[in-house]
């Protein structure tokens, strides 16, 4: 598998942290956070990541708000990451198209399962 670059967008430093912890063991690179989304938005368009992982809950503007502005091409590479297990939220970003949900706190194998899945799908 080609390494791939991934982008946090989640208000928890901690949450980047253990990302990069998960994923550069692996080759992968986190080449950007942003602690909102509409930071977060920004960095999509000027960084162009592989994968993207997205908080439900932030300040400013929330997963849900950046999932409705995202392009559907887009849509597809990302891992939705919530401390919530509200299963509306849930219903609501598969509507959206996104198919990996993680609940924090989460496990190194689990984002691996999810990005390992993505890359699979794109081939």
């Amino acid at each position: 598998m080609q390494p791939l670059r991934i982008l946090v967008i989640d208000d928890s430093p901690f949450v980047y942290k253990a990302m990069k912890r998960a994923v550069e063991p692996h080759g992968h690179m986190v080449i950007g956070h942003a602690e909102n989304g509409l930071v977060g938005l920004e960095q999509i368009s000027q960084l162009n990541p592989d994968i993207i992982t997205l908080d439900v809950t932030m300040p400013v503007m929330d997963g849900l708000q950046v999932l409705q502005r995202l392009e559907q091409d887009k849509l597809q590479r990302v891992i939705m990451i919530s401390a919530m297990s509200d299963m509306d939220l849930l219903k609501q970003a598969k509507g959206y198209g996104v198919n990996f949900f993680l609940n924090k706190p989460f496990q190194p194998q689990d984002v691996m399962y999810a990005i390992e899945n993505m890359a699979e799908r794109e081939r």
